[in-house]
């Protein structure tokens, strides 16, 4: 006796000889959306992963402010306004970390064993996580921006600056977490993402104007982070929200961001392909 193995017309079935039905662009919007979701709901089960989002960003900038503000700018206000664009950067590329790391977890964990078994689009699992993080990224900003305001911040330019200053970040923060996605799908353990993140954001993030002027730091110093892609985004955001060069820090920005996803976003996808 056959076993029935094809499905109705319009069905999706994982019985299909020919292998996984096909999924329309609508259908795959709605995977990824639903994916999404499940990402951001488990907050609800995990209220750790808040203090990357929420508690984490708020301490940096208070600590920067009051520890450094003095020492560096003289005073605190002055600080706020220089240093809390280069925050936002900073909080924003390290938390491109939990991109890998979540897909780590998941892979390890076997969910994405579960997901293969269901008729969804297989580039969703992947593309929910990183909508995700986006989500709460853009969350971690506004946080930020708000407690600015409290302690004295204020946007100089005007709220269409201000928010292409945002989705210039999170566009910047796309383009490094396709590296996470790849050491997610490389590194045995989710730790292992969050190590080799510190070792390569970590330097990239301080030896920048992120938090102090080129000019104060020593000239072999100068010279790298000049060329530093986060000095380029950092001035960029600076120049978005309160004053400064803008053309030519946002044309470095989205050039660098470009020629990051060119390289990684390939080595990334296959990565994921050969892992789900």
């Amino acid at each position: 006796m056959t076993t029935l193995t094809t499905a109705l017309p319009g069905q999706a079935g994982a019985l299909d000889p020919a292998g996984p039905p096909r999924v329309s662009p609508l259908d795959t919007l709605r995977h990824v959306r639903t994916l999404a979701w499940r990402s951001l709901v488990q907050i609800k089960h995990n209220p750790m992963e808040l203090l990357d989002f929420s508690v984490q960003p708020l301490m940096f900038l208070l600590l920067f402010t009051y520890v450094f503000g003095g020492a560096i700018a003289g005073s605190t206000d002055a600080y706020l306004t220089f240093a809390l664009p280069g925050i936002i950067v900073q909080n924003t590329l390290f938390t491109t970390l939990n991109t890998g790391t979540g897909l780590n977890t998941d892979l390890t964990k076997g969910v994405f064993d579960r997901l293969r078994s269901l008729p969804i689009a297989r580039s969703a699992p992947l593309a929910g996580r990183i909508v995700a993080d986006l989500a709460k990224q853009t969350w971690a900003i506004a946080m930020m921006l708000g407690l600015g305001y409290i302690l004295g911040f204020r946007v100089e330019t005007g709220p269409l600056d201000a928010l292409a200053a945002l989705g210039l970040v999170l566009l910047f923060a796309l383009s490094v977490s396709w590296i996470a996605v790849l050491v997610g799908m490389l590194v045995s353990e989710p730790e292992k993402v969050m190590i080799f993140g510190f070792t390569l954001i970590f330097p990239l993030t301080f030896v920048s104007n992120a938090f102090a002027q080129t000019s104060t730091m020593p000239g072999w110093l100068q010279a790298f982070v000049k060329v530093n892609p986060v000095t380029a985004l950092a001035d960029a955001t600076r120049g978005l929200l309160v004053s400064g060069p803008v053309a030519t820090p946002v044309w470095h920005s989205l050039l660098w961001a470009a020629g990051i996803a060119a390289v990684f976003a390939p080595l990334a996808v296959n990565a994921f392909k050969r892992k789900v």
